[in-house]
């Protein structure tokens, strides 16, 4: 390897490391044909490497997984190998693992399983439940990267690990693998100098998404009926609906961050959170309902008092199901800075047919300017001018650009994040007050907004919740995920969210109007462009709930009863 950067030298390794620690009973025979003759490896795909009993555990639902586990009608280490196995298959066609660390977790699955031999009951709600890790969180005694070559070989010292992580263990989840994330956990697609790229495994020519994308491709394959991600702009929400799955955003100290490794610690404005993601939105409830039932704001001072509150659950199910006041609903089509593409103005319209076939009203969404809402949060979360990333990359000299555009696309010097190809001047005292102060007059419109909602709606009282995109695009090719701006307003908003698939695109149907696109300005005009239906045909597309500040239970309710809806329809035209 003479001649080649340290840092390309030390990323090899690391992927010969993460391939060792693959049994060898479970490496694949062969290598994968090229992503343009097997675009997708779900399915049939990967359950071909699995007995059908491995198959059978690793497609249950979280929820049916703890019941049967809690009933010691399974045992919590044939399910943990099962997952480990399905994660290492999955590992092998995407790159989509940071750390494995299966034998620590059979041995934990096996003292469950003694538990249970002893005591006949679970641990806790969680019990024998494999849950799956973003590479920001601390385990004990396991590497930490955040993406980064230079902090690979970093790991706890045996006592720490991230508040988060211990409120699972406690609850009796088993932890067994950490998955990947962009350089710095900071952007939209996941990519990094460690394990390269990590493509969408139900077309590997399009991107998984970001920052939490690898949890969003091993449990696209199933590789893990639970997954722990953070958000800061969008990070839970696209990678699981870019994936099939959905994707959960609280408000900011419902849940401990506390011990969470950020880029940008001490930034607090705009801040990352701790969020869930999973094949249905029942697995969301469940970790919510969990977590808060250990009284987080004990462990951590920052979170508030505030525990699961099951009447705002039960009752918003009630209402959703027409037993109760009719619901309000606003829809946003588009943000009027970026117009989405085709296949997600066709899930908005989805989405509003079944609010209507509950019975419920919809009006249209004008609240301020999301244009205004993005420059926002890019001053906010680049305040120090991106010292900590450009720190990081200088541990070992990797580049700030994508090296995989340079290499494979000859797109020169696109740079890995926002933070730019260098650092940049950080904002002194005085600019971070006036950020904030901005925020808070852009918070308080918003709110008035809402609050004049009142005046338009059937129900004679604001929305309840309202409905907009994810993302403008379903998962675009690789080096074109162009726009945030449809969920970084959530983040400066502190507002609660929750994405759930709604439909897949379909070539035949998902085109633009034959007649001459007008763009609203050049970003609009390149997401317009990009749009390539025949590569996209079976992609996954969704929408995102959102709620005021703090209303977790309220969301993920309407979550649940939408997610169904959709369900519902899927299985009533796959009977045509």
């Amino acid at each position: 390897m003479e001649g080649i950067p340290n840092w390309k030298k030390i990323g090899a390794q690391k992927r010969a490391a993460l391939q060792a620690l693959i049994p060898p009973e479970w490496r694949l025979p062969h290598p994968l044909p090229s992503p343009s003759e097997l675009p997708d490896v779900t399915g049939k795909a990967i359950q071909q490497y699995l007995s059908p009993r491995e198959v059978q555990i690793t497609e249950t639902d979280a929820a049916t997984l703890v019941r049967k586990l809690a009933m010691g009608e399974w045992r919590s280490r044939e399910v943990t190998l099962a997952f480990c196995h399905r994660a290492a298959v999955a590992h092998q066609m995407i790159s989509c693992l940071h750390e494995i660390f299966f034998e620590t977790a059979i041995k934990d699955a096996e003292d469950l399983d003694a538990y249970w031999d002893q005591d006949h009951k679970p641990t806790g709600p969680l019990h024998g439940l494999p849950v799956s890790l973003k590479d920001v969180m601390h385990v004990k005694g396991i590497g930490i990267s955040v993406g980064f070559v230079g902090r690979l070989g970093t790991a706890g010292d045996g006592r720490f690990e991230s508040e988060i992580v211990t409120m699972l263990r406690s609850l009796g989840a088993v932890l067994y693998v950490k998955t990947s994330v962009p350089t710095g956990s900071f952007t939209g697609e996941t990519f990094n100098n460690i394990i390269q790229y990590t493509p969408n495994p139900k077309n590997r020519l399009l991107t998984v998404g970001g920052s939490s994308g690898g949890e969003g491709g091993l449990l696209a394959l199933k590789g893990s009926p639970l997954g722990i991600g953070t958000d800061i702009g969008g990070s839970v929400r696209v990678p699981a609906v870019w994936n099939g799955c959905c994707g959960l955003k609280p408000a900011t100290c419902r849940f401990p961050f506390h011990g969470v490794e950020s880029i940008v610690e001490g930034q607090t404005t705009v801040p990352f959170v701790v969020g869930f993601m999973a094949p249905s939105v029942e697995a969301l409830t469940l970790v919510t309902r969990s977590l808060l039932s250990l009284q987080p704001w004990m462990r951590d001072p920052l979170v508030h008092e505030i525990p699961w509150r099951d009447e705002i659950f039960r009752e918003t199910i009630r209402r959703a199901d027409r037993q109760g006041s009719q619901l309000s609903f606003g829809i946003m089509r588009t943000d009027g800075h970026v117009h989405p593409q085709p296949p997600v103005l066709r899930a908005i319209d989805m989405t509003v047919a079944a609010i209507k076939s509950l019975g419920h009203s919809v009006i249209e969404w004008k609240p301020p300017s999301h244009a205004e809402a993005f420059k926002l949060w890019l001053k906010a979360t680049t305040i120090d001018g991106g010292k900590n990333f450009h720190g990081s990359l200088r541990l070992t000299g990797e580049p700030a650009y994508r090296v995989d555009l340079d290499e494979f696309f000859a797109v020169k010097d696109r740079p890995s994040t926002v933070f730019g190809l260098g650092p940049s001047r950080q904002a002194n005292a005085g600019e971070i007050m006036e950020i904030n102060t901005a925020i808070q007059k852009y918070r308080t419109a918003y709110l008035q907004c809402w609050q004049q909602t009142a005046g338009l709606t059937d129900t004679g009282r604001p929305v309840d919740v309202f409905i907009m995109p994810v993302a403008p695009t379903p998962a675009p090719e690789r080096g074109k995920v162009r726009y945030f701006g449809y969920t970084t307003v959530i983040n400066v908003l502190d507002y609660t969210a929750c994405a759930i698939p709604v439909t897949e695109v379909r070539k035949e149907i998902d085109v633009f109007p034959c007649q001459q696109y007008e763009p609203l300005n050049k970003l609009d005009q390149l997401v317009h462009d990009d749009y390539n239906a025949e590569l996209a045909h079976g992609s996954s597309v969704g929408i995102q709930i959102v709620g005021r500040r703090l209303r977790e239970e309220q969301v993920l309710a309407l979550a649940e009863v939408l997610d169904r809806e959709f369900r519902r329809s899927a299985r009533d035209e796959s009977k045509l």
